[in-house]
């Protein structure tokens, strides 16, 4: 029996976390023809429709309880800035909350206490990403100092992710029949499918995703690209 192998199988068993997906389709009937194993991949271009970005706010004060007040004040302006641009509850969360003291370094000088540095920062969800100039504009009117991003996902990528597998299925097929009449065989069944544990997208591939502001009167923006979602599928076919 000929086996050909056009990728290698360790990657479904190396470096794969506890949360690693695969899904094994395996025909029953006895192999009776020539074995051919094959890799394909099949990708589908989505653009994301949700945008996450951290906002915070950094205060510094000549005590640490003044450094927190401040900070409280400026971070509760912060969250009714967003909720009066139409962001959710759900949608914030707080990410880090820290308080250091800040000292001043002179030479052959002992460090001097100077005050103290509050932060809060804040993990926000655009569910509307075209409305994000507003929402990044009133968020440092009110106070916010620190914000750094975005992170863009795919809400609910399911159905681009079957599409995904349609057509790494069909790629695999018809690499198949390529390789069966090189071979002067014909394509008899597919005896095996897998989708190769922690390759299951979306693989993140952003063309584009950026935030911008041509100037200080210009709206801040960001421009969501697009994302290339993939799924890798091992095959096996029966060559006879």
């Amino acid at each position: 029996m000929i086996r050909t192998t056009l990728a290698a199988l360790a990657l479904a068993s190396a470096g794969l976390s506890d949360g690693a997906y695969a899904q094994t389709i395996i025909a029953q009937q006895p192999l009776a023809g020539t074995r051919l194993d094959i890799s394909a991949t099949g990708e589908v271009a989505r653009v994301p429709d949700i945008a996450i970005i951290s906002a915070g706010v950094v205060t510094r004060a000549g005590t640490a309880s003044e450094a927190i007040s401040q900070n409280a004040t400026r971070i509760e302006r912060v969250r009714a800035a967003l909720a009066r641009v139409g962001i959710a509850a759900r949608d914030i969360q707080t990410s880090s909350v820290s308080l250091s003291p800040d000292y001043i370094y002179e030479e052959r000088q002992a460090p001097r206490l100077s005050g103290y540095q509050a932060s809060n920062q804040l993990s926000i969800r655009f569910r509307d990403i075209r409305n994000s100039g507003r929402i990044l504009d009133a968020l440092v009117a009110e106070g916010a100092n620190q914000i750094s991003g975005p992170n863009l996902i795919i809400d609910r990528p399911e159905a681009a992710l079957d599409e995904a597998r349609t057509r790494a299925l069909a790629a695999g097929r018809q690499r198949a029949e390529l390789y069966a009449r090189s071979l002067g065989l014909r394509v008899a069944r597919l005896v095996a499918v897998s989708e190769i544990p922690g390759m299951r997208g979306p693989e993140i591939i952003v063309t584009g995703a950026r935030m911008q502001a041509a100037d200080a009167a210009a709206k801040t923006e960001i421009v969501p690209g697009e994302q290339q979602l993939s799924i890798t599928l091992q095959m096996s076919f029966e060559l006879q």
